[in-house]
């Protein structure tokens, strides 16, 4: 789960990370009154979950909270990279004289926190690492140990910190390590890490990914959970606690398990429908999450039919069709919906399904595309 700067500072914060101060806005006036309050120079920051903002002009330095309200204005609604700017954090300008890189990623090929540390700040590491790879100081960190000391005075004399600052470097590994594995982060990153011209050490940027399977330990974190792209229908789906991605075609995808929902993708695609979306309901179709998946499905602009595609393991089928009956009684569905069932109980489960008019059911997952895009009339 990607979060924003501003909520990346907010969880640093709560580490013991010194960053900059400063607040979000949604609106021009707010920008202005919270540069009013920070009282000095300030940057303007578009708050999106793709990087290069800078150079797409997402960020502005501001003199004043007038400018400051014309940064915002200038910001808001700007579109960087597909995604609709739609906040912008204010935080006071800081005077550089240093930039550093400070990062730590799970590896997956070693299962341990890959820690790296480089004087060449400000850039995207990825450019650092094709240029001058040598210039990246790296350490695994053994889970059952955590970071050692010993570690953090490879990375800092490795990547050629001044020694003038080794303390205040080896306080931000020590508590940047501890916000990534307090958090369940797969990602932290400061870039920069600041050096001021009055000789402090500060997060000028924060990014942080967090581990969406660690959500269940940290209700405080998983209201920030948006859609990748900031799709109004994939977020109002991530509230209602469904898998749901937005691909914009004609034919519905409603399914159990993400690979039953990708190969219907497929297989809808090949009988020459266009997936609208990916919707996975995970175990089982209970009436509610059922409701809740053609309610979210039916959002979608252009739809043409909804193809339904179930396998019922521990679940038996015809408890299913039961489930998706109730789900859509008193609802109006004005477009065909398919429904394959298999598993335990699946000729029971097609029977229930042929005494409503809402439904067509289908054998097979082939038969079931089949029918929804011939239904559909896109063949």
């Amino acid at each position: 789960m990607k979060i924003h700067e501003y909520q990346g500072k907010l969880l640093m914060e709560k580490y013991q990370i010194p960053t900059t101060k400063g607040s979000v806005a949604d609106n021009p006036a707010d920008a202005k009154r919270i540069a009013q309050e920070i009282g000095r120079k300030v940057a303007v920051k578009a708050q999106v979950h793709v990087g290069g903002r800078g150079k797409a002009g997402g960020i502005k330095i501001a003199n004043t909270p007038e400018e400051a309200y014309e940064a915002a204005k200038a910001i808001l609604g700007m579109n960087i990279k597909g995604l609709t700017v739609k906040k912008v954090l204010v935080e006071e300008a800081v005077d550089i004289a240093t930039e550093y890189y400070l990062g730590m990623l799970v590896d997956r090929d070693s299962k341990r926190v890959i820690v790296m540390a480089s004087a060449e700040g400000g850039v995207e590491i990825e450019e650092v690492a094709e240029r001058s790879p040598e210039k990246i100081a790296k350490v695994w960190v053994d889970p059952a140990v955590g970071l050692q000391d010993y570690q953090i005075r490879q990375l800092i004399f490795g990547a050629g910190f001044d020694r003038r600052y080794v303390k205040e470097a080896t306080s931000f590994l020590r508590h940047l390590y501890a916000c990534m594995i307090g958090a369940d982060a797969d990602l932290a990153e400061i870039n920069p890490l600041a050096i001021t011209q009055d000789g402090r050490m500060i997060a000028a940027d924060a990014k942080i990914n967090i581990d969406e399977n660690s959500l269940f330990r940290h209700p405080d974190l998983a209201g920030w959970k948006e859609s990748e792209d900031g799709h109004e229908i994939e977020e109002e789906a991530t509230r209602r606690g469904l898998t749901f991605v937005h691909l914009g075609g004609n034919i519905g995808i409603i399914g159990n398990g993400a690979g039953l929902v990708m190969t219907s993708l497929d297989v809808v695609n090949r009988e020459g429908g266009k997936p609208a979306n990916f919707l996975d309901i995970g175990g089982g179709a209970k009436a509610d999450v059922v409701k809740n998946a053609l309610e979210i499905v039916l959002m979608e602009e252009g739809l043409q039919g909804i193809m339904i595609n179930i396998f019922g393991g521990i679940t038996r089928c015809d408890e299913v069709a039961r489930g998706i009956i109730h789900a859509t009684e008193g609802m109006e569905l004005n477009i065909p919906v398919v429904v394959r069932l298999s598993g335990t109980e699946e000729e029971a489960g097609r029977r229930i399904l042929e005494g409503s008019a809402k439904f067509t059911p289908a054998a097979s997952m082939q038969e079931a595309a089949q029918k929804v895009v011939s239904l559909a009339g896109l063949r």
